[in-house]
């Protein structure tokens, strides 16, 4: 053994890792050390990126020998017996019928939510002024008011609800809510002042794609004709894996717009001149830009052929998928969040409720071409990682899903304006 090696004897074999011990090595015994430049820290900081370059490429080999894995049978299934596969295919049996009790749950509960729509009634009336307050409905709020905060001081008694109700009540609704505030312009505004009411209108169980119908009800304005914008939503037949149903597609109202009044376009006037007379006119073009309204005419998801072909780009499809999950998250939020609660939006209360996005989770990337260009400290910007130019969504994660397009079926006899 080495640890039996006398170390004052001499011993003419010359030493190696394996004859010689740790604790009597040269250096730790504390001779000399050998006369070897210290590593600056410019060498640690290339010995580190080297070694982090190539423990990159062995975890994407890792990753890469996994992935093929993936959906691969390890055999165990395959070599049990007929007797134990038979109960394999019972156990997918009883799943079938769970999934359909799972379809039927989620039907009932949109018939629950249609239970609702008399309080909405009751909340436009109030908005505009079309019904004043009671007593008792005041007094249930400052109750509620006193509850989430304590410092609340009560309204006198003796002065009347106003008669006109609550000006640009839904304008201010929306443009609380972090997504559609980003898409609100200020031409936008003049025309959402019009804005009376949002409704929700569940599509009747029966129809074999369910969904949900957004209905904004408009006073007379200067920009369009249209009383009601619509927006419906459809859903896939049966729910996802998860239990919840999986959007589909969306279909939007065509606006009529009044002329010059189109808020979803631009206008630009140019002036040429011709070649051969060198007469000159003007030629007023139109281009897109944002504009909430733009809301009403959503993306479409590409057909399963298209994709199978490979006639839209990796990027095209990207793009549209990144449009058409905002366009879902934005039509569930109106469902779940601002329809149900528009007060607390119009007050900002929801705000408290909002799960943004903590600044510790981001973390600053380096750019040496950006080292001398000069930022504003408090704009907050969220680029996508290919476009510098245009804001992506904020939300991500919706369920999506692919299906021909199905025409829209209503019912128009619930959740109506009185």
């Amino acid at each position: 053994m080495s640890s039996h090696i006398p170390i004052n004897q001499v011993d003419p074999t010359a030493p190696t890792p394996q004859n010689t011990p740790l604790t009597h090595a040269p250096i730790a015994a504390g001779l000399s050390r050998p006369t070897v430049p210290d590593i600056t820290e410019d060498n640690e900081a290339e010995e580190e990126e080297t070694s982090g370059t190539i423990q990159q490429a062995m975890l994407g080999l890792v990753h890469g020998k996994l992935s093929g894995l993936v959906g691969k049978s390890s055999g165990y299934v395959e070599s049990l017996p007929v007797e134990v596969k038979k109960n394999i295919e019972a156990l997918k049996g009883v799943q079938v019928k769970q999934i359909e009790l799972q379809n039927q749950y989620k039907r009932e509960c949109l018939e629950l939510e249609k239970k609702v729509c008399p309080l909405y009634d009751r909340r436009e009336a109030i908005i505009n002024g079309a019904a004043p307050p009671t007593q008792e409905e005041v007094e249930a709020g400052e109750q509620q008011s006193v509850k989430e905060d304590p410092d609340y001081t009560p309204l006198p008694k003796d002065v009347a609800p106003a008669s006109t109700g609550i000006p640009e009540f839904w304008l201010t609704a929306l443009r609380t809510h972090v997504g559609f505030a980003d898409i609100i312009t200020e031409r936008d505004a003049d025309a959402l002042k019009a804005l009376k009411d949002i409704r929700i209108e569940y599509l009747p169980t029966t129809e074999s794609k369910p969904g949900f119908k957004l209905r904004f009800f408009f006073a007379p304005n200067d920009f369009f004709e249209n009383d009601v914008l619509e927006k419906t939503y459809l859903y896939q037949e049966e729910v996802g894996y998860t239990g919840d149903f999986m959007y589909d597609h969306a279909i939007g109202t065509e606006i009529k717009w009044k002329e010059d009044k189109d808020l979803t376009k631009e206008f630009e006037v140019k002036k040429q001149r011709n070649k051969n007379t060198n007469r000159t006119r003007l030629v007023r073009k139109a281009r897109p830009t944002a504009s909430f309204f733009n809301f009403f005419n959503p993306p479409q998801p590409p057909s399963d052929d298209a994709i199978e072909n490979g006639d839209i780009d990796e990027d095209e499809l990207e793009e549209l998928e990144e449009k058409l999950e905002m366009d879902y998250q934005l039509g569930e939020d109106l469902k779940e969040k601002i329809i149900p609660r528009a007060i607390d939006y119009f007050t900002g209360k929801a705000l408290e409720y909002e799960d943004f996005d903590d600044e510790d989770d981001f973390e600053d990337i380096d750019d040496e071409d950006d080292e001398d260009e000069e930022f504003d400290e408090d704009v907050c910007l969220y680029l996508d990682s290919d476009s510098e130019d245009e804001t992506p969504a904020r939300r991500r994660g919706p369920p999506k899903g692919r299906g021909a397009g199905a025409n829209a079926s209503t019912n128009p006899e619930e959740c109506k304006q009185q």
